[in-house]
């Protein structure tokens, strides 16, 4: 129950110090991915938490670190969410071409989503903390797609002689490589659309076979 300041106010509860951490964490997801890791500032994250900026270096140590323990968070959540979409669609088949569909692609790293954090992170050649956090974010999410196309070939809805992990780092090539045709292919979008094409032929199964 909360209350009041002597304005009349209710105050705020007071938070454990696992709460605190994990508010601002929360709050610096959202900042990183709305505005990328250099233009963020952690005056505007204590903003959002309701803290004084000296609260968030208390609770992480400085900037790079936050951005880690945001990325190594956002790993564990584009996991697990990854997982979870797959477990609606009828197979592993059927999830392919719901995340290689044009309007899904438009959005995976789209400003203020979790994967525009990892594509950011990868540029950061003078924080060695924060890259080798996206290079554990990376593998992870890799292992994960692997794991997926193993149960795709189970449930025979993806190619038996695929390779599960060479089918999963083609994927998050992919998707990294997004950014690269979208500056200099004449039309991103044809270009974006033939290569899911491509990817989901080399991928799923022939259902006629």
């Amino acid at each position: 129950m909360s209350t009041a300041t002597p304005s009349g106010k209710p105050r705020r509860p007071r938070l454990s110090a696992a709460e605190r951490r994990a508010s601002i964490l929360t709050a610096a997801t959202d900042v990183f991915a709305e505005h990328g890791y250099q233009r963020s500032k952690m005056s505007e994250v204590a903003r959002r938490v309701g803290v004084s900026e000296p609260v968030v270096f208390q609770n992480f140590g400085s900037k790079a670190a936050v951005f880690t323990a945001v990325l190594e968070h956002a790993a564990g959540q584009l996991t697990e969410g990854l997982r979870t979409w797959n477990g609606r669609c009828p197979s592993v088949g059927a999830w392919l071409t719901e995340l290689l569909a044009p309007e899904h692609l438009a959005d995976v790293h789209a400003r203020g989503t979790l994967g525009v954090l990892f594509a950011d992170a990868m540029t950061l050649t003078t924080e060695p903390a924060v890259l080798d956090a996206a290079r554990r974010g990376n593998r992870l999410m890799a292992l994960t797609l692997t794991d997926l196309l193993t149960e795709g070939q189970r449930d025979g809805s993806v190619r038996s002689d695929l390779d599960p992990a060479t089918g999963a780092w083609w994927l998050m090539s992919l998707l990294a490589s997004q950014s690269f045709r979208f500056s200099v292919a004449p039309d991103p979008a044809r270009q974006e659309a033939g290569l899911a094409s491509l990817t989901l032929r080399a991928l799923i199964a022939d259902q006629g076979a």
